[in-house]
């Protein structure tokens, strides 16, 4: 075991299955040389060479354009989208032609591509960087989209990405890179990819979450176990495909649950969680299931950054809310 940052853990990840599959590419805008803007591919050029860690132009459309090319011929690219805000420059790529393929060619193609790239808020990064674009990756059929929280998570749930013959989008929370570290297994090993975690037992509520949200659940949770609330927390750790069959079994148990995600409101995951957990659970309820999401308005500016954000007091305030009613 060896103590790493979720940064150091990813790296890691990628180092591994470049040693283990000569077809693993990894290329982006300065991935090569620099090591990429985070330093997530620091070192890796040295060790495999220019010709499997490589620069490309600024061009996103281009980038996603030559993984889908190098996967139909065999190889299993591993492509960096700087900042995932820039995504929408590369949606034909995504939408219109990896999520398609599989069903496209009646399954004699697969598209095994990751693309990597962070999001999130809570890092005072400029307009588009940070942005939480999840949800409209997970409404289009035939992609995973899987968000670690935490470094045990990341390496396991990126090598198991990079080995999956479907497209996954696999996104990193900025402020998660460097702001802990945990024991991370420095040999192989793999994470399920849609499979949830439960963080934390509890018996009187359940929290859902992912990313960074989780964090600050388990913030939250421990404020509430003072006020005599037990909170249960589980880390989606995959948002599509969800694992329903874990949130079901905890509300059975908790009978109220709130859903938390960084988004805004309108954005996609949380909404569909609250929705499945009513259709399949209702009678289990004793309270509405509520949401702690971020405004239904454009991410902020970062002097109104840490006023936007959801936080643990936020989450406290619903789970009032449900105990209460």
């Amino acid at each position: 075991m060896a103590q790493m940052t979720m940064i150091q853990a990813i790296t890691d990840a990628m180092r591994t299955e470049l040693g283990n599959d000569e077809n693993v590419l990894v290329f982006g805008e300065d991935v090569g040389y620099y090591g990429g803007v985070f330093r997530a591919t620091e070192g890796l050029q040295d060790e495999f060479g220019e010709d499997r860690v490589f620069d490309t132009p600024l061009a996103e459309s281009g980038i996603n354009g030559m993984a889908i090319g190098l996967a139909l011929t065999g190889y299993r690219p591993v492509p960096e989208i700087q900042f995932f805000g820039f995504v929408f420059e590369t949606m034909d790529a995504i939408a219109g032609q990896m999520a398609r393929y599989r069903y496209r060619s009646g399954g004699t193609q697969s598209m095994p591509i990751t693309i990597r790239s962070p999001f999130g808020g809570g890092v005072n990064t400029p307009e588009l960087h940070a942005d939480s674009l999840e949800g409209t990756m997970a409404q289009m059929p035939g992609l995973k989209v899987v968000i670690p929280s935490n470094p045990y998570d990341a390496k396991g749930l990126l090598i198991q990405s990079i080995r999956d013959n479907d497209p996954v989008i696999f996104l990193e929370h900025m402020k998660l890179y460097r702001s802990f570290r945990e024991e991370v297994p420095e040999e192989d090993y793999t994470v399920e990819l849609g499979k949830a975690s439960v963080k934390r037992e509890g018996s009187d509520v359940t929290l859902i979450g992912y990313g960074a949200i989780v964090h600050t659940a388990l913030k939250a949770a421990e404020q509430l176990e003072e006020k005599g609330v037990s909170a249960e927390v589980i880390d989606l750790r995959t948002v599509s495909p969800v694992d329903y069959d874990t949130i079901i079994e905890s509300v059975k148990k908790t009978n109220r649950a709130v859903v938390l995600q960084e988004a805004q409101k309108q954005a996609g995951i949380a909404s569909n969680v609250v929705a499945e957990i009513q259709e399949r659970a209702i009678l289990h309820l004793e309270a509405p299931v509520l949401r702690v999401t971020a405004p239904d308005t454009l991410y902020p500016f970062t002097q109104a950054e840490s006023v936007w954000l959801p936080d643990h007091t936020s989450i406290i305030e619903k789970v009032e809310s449900v105990m209460n009613f």
